[in-house]
């Protein structure tokens, strides 16, 4: 792909290869998360993010996770963090509990309903993700996409700022 090309018109511009390729990306991960986002609050009653956020939460299993650490897996502020776990623990999914590391802390952590709604969330999830995300490509293609896509979020994530 032609990434040196010189766009002197905004035709151009719109019409550049990597300018497509990288539109399409967006478009397809951003339908295919509405799309399986809605799967999950329609069946789940919760949110994709929510969804997240306990698959974070279940990976790190012990004491649980600070605010901090939550927003940045998530690429949130910690006030965004503090309210979507407001709102998880009202639904009783995960519950705040002392950092045994910093008395004055707070850790995040699961709860069984959040165990089983992790569980639960996730069976649908892989199926809607084969049906939406692996059926539409060649089987032969599958496996290699899933690891670029790996790759390409490694090196994104190693490049963000971190948060406050």
């Amino acid at each position: 792909m032609g990434a040196h090309e010189e766009i002197s018109t905004a035709k151009e511009a719109a019409d550049h290869e990597l300018v497509l390729a990288f539109g399409r990306l967006q478009g397809a991960a951003n339908r295919l998360e509405y799309i399986l986002g809605r799967k999950i609050e329609e069946e789940c009653g919760i949110s994709h993010l929510m969804y997240e956020v306990l698959l974070i939460l279940a990976r790190t299993g012990g004491p649980g996770l600070s605010m901090r650490t939550i927003s940045r897996e998530q690429v949130l502020t910690t006030g965004g963090v503090t309210r979507l776990v407001d709102r998880m623990e009202t639904a009783g999914l995960v519950e705040r509990a002392t950092d045994p590391g910093d008395r004055r802390g707070r850790l995040v952590r699961l709860t069984p309903l959040g165990e089983e709604t992790a569980v639960h969330a996730s069976r649908l999830h892989v199926e809607n993700i084969k049906r939406y995300f692996l059926e539409p490509l060649p089987a032969s293609h599958r496996e290699r996409f899933a690891e670029d896509l790996r790759i390409l979020s490694h090196s994104a994530g190693g490049s963000l700022p971190l948060l406050p």
